[in-house]
């Protein structure tokens, strides 16, 4: 079974990528994943807030979801081409599980619940990078894979649109303990699910091989640094207005139901920016405007200088989400250009700097809202984000040309392993 492609209508949709058994094995338990994730997040900080009745270690059980990304990302990241992919999902689901299980026995006291939270956020770098590395052994390394990881992502802001509420419904029915044990039965479905719907591939690395660990690890040449740089830079400054989002509603006098918009808007935008450019354009046309969305994206936030109210800001707020399409484009120059044999350890780092950057991202919105007010905050970000933005478009201009930037794999032409 070989992949298309060109860049007509037939490659451009997401049903070829539903046509591959294994992803769609993998699909359905990152829908699990990504629903316990969030289940247990809400039904965690509850339980430390019914425990100590303190928003600030409710607070800080959220704040603990960003702040280990860096050090699973950093120490563990070989762990993703040194052993079997599967083992490496399976167990991380387990893991992931068995915390939670210790979280819902009675008398659990608060160090060992944020102990637990740590856990988790160490563990999930490692995962998510080793899950995104299977998908270029199932999909290919060419418009599959990109349209493949699309639903990854569509899931991931889809769930946080959707999650969180559902996740509120259900405490009103059930204890947060309670809640924390159908997070353990959706890990360990998502366990099942990837140890009976994937096949075994041997690891990408040997254990013995002589290289570094963590990121030192990944290729030195220019445009792999690049190309972090342009999934990191823009998602620091995208975080601003929901970091800002409760006092900003406050400012405005929407409430609670403008807090839950703003809230909505970004991902939404996102959502539909990723489904156009997916199921309408082609891999090339996808290429060809990654630079271009890279430049726009943060654009709108300048927006917020000229003091917009709740239905503008919504405007803005999507325009931006959609511009993050570029991302389409992004995942095919990074999967070409890193080896296959550290491509697990390439995507960990890639989804722990992430998460980290989004983290520093919020604390450094808090103190410039606090020094130069909210919309100031917001539009500043735009500006500062769309010059560093254009700087990484030009870099990756440079670099595009550099032996084996271009080299396209020979996974391209086929899908291996199915």
């Amino acid at each position: 079974m070989s992949a298309p492609t060109g860049a007509g209508p037939a490659s451009a949709g997401y049903g070829r990528v539903f046509a591959v058994p294994e992803f769609r094995a993998v699909f359905a338990a990152h829908v699990l994943s990504m629903l316990g994730v969030i289940v247990s997040e809400i039904a965690l900080s509850v339980l430390v807030y019914d425990l100590t009745r303190s928003p600030l270690l409710s607070a800080l059980t959220f704040a603990l979801g960003f702040l280990p990304y860096a050090v699973g990302g950093t120490l563990l990241a070989p762990v993703a081409d040194r052993f079997p992919a599967r083992g490496v999902l399976v167990g991380c689901d387990v893991v992931c599980a068995g915390c939670v299980a210790l979280m819902t026995v009675p008398g659990t006291g608060i160090g060992l619940l944020l102990a637990l939270r740590c856990a988790l956020a160490v563990v999930s770098p490692v995962f998510s990078g080793t899950r995104m590395a299977t998908l270029a052994d199932v999909l290919g390394d060419g418009d599959l894979f990109v349209l493949g990881r699309s639903l990854l992502r569509i899931v991931a802001q889809s769930a946080l649109l959707v999650g969180y509420g559902l996740g509120g419904l259900l405490l009103t029915a059930v204890s947060p303990r309670h809640a924390l044990l159908i997070t353990v039965g959706t890990f360990l479905a998502s366990a099942a699910l990837l140890r009976c719907g994937t096949r075994h591939r041997p690891a990408r690395t040997r254990r013995g091989a002589d290289t570094p660990p963590g990121p030192r690890a990944l290729p030195t040449d220019r445009r792999v640094r690049v190309l972090l740089l342009m999934f990191w830079i823009p998602s620091a400054f995208s975080v601003v207005p929901e970091a800002l989002a409760a006092p900003y509603a406050d400012e405005l006098g929407s409430g609670s139901v403008g807090l839950g918009l703003l809230m909505c808007a970004l991902p939404v935008g996102t959502v539909a920016g990723e489904l156009f450019a997916g199921a309408r354009l082609g891999p090339k046309a996808r290429e060809r405007i990654a630079l271009p969305l890279l430049c726009l994206t943060l654009l709108p936030y300048l927006g917020y200088a000229l003091r917009p109210g709740l239905a503008a800001s919504l405007v803005l707020l999507l325009l931006s989400g959609a511009g993050s399409a570029y991302t389409l484009g992004l995942d095919q120059w990074f999967v070409r250009a890193v080896p296959r044999e550290l491509r697990g350890r390439a995507m960990t780092v890639l989804q722990a700097g992430l998460m980290t950057v989004q983290g520093v991202g919020m604390v450094l919105t808090g103190v410039a809202a606090q020094t130069v007010g909210l919309r100031t905050a917001v539009a500043g970000a735009g500006v500062t984000g769309v010059l560093c933005c254009c700087g990484l478009a030009m870099a990756a201009r440079a670099t595009e040309k550099e032996p084996g930037a271009e080299k396209r794999p020979k996974a391209e032409t086929g899908l291996p392993g199915i």
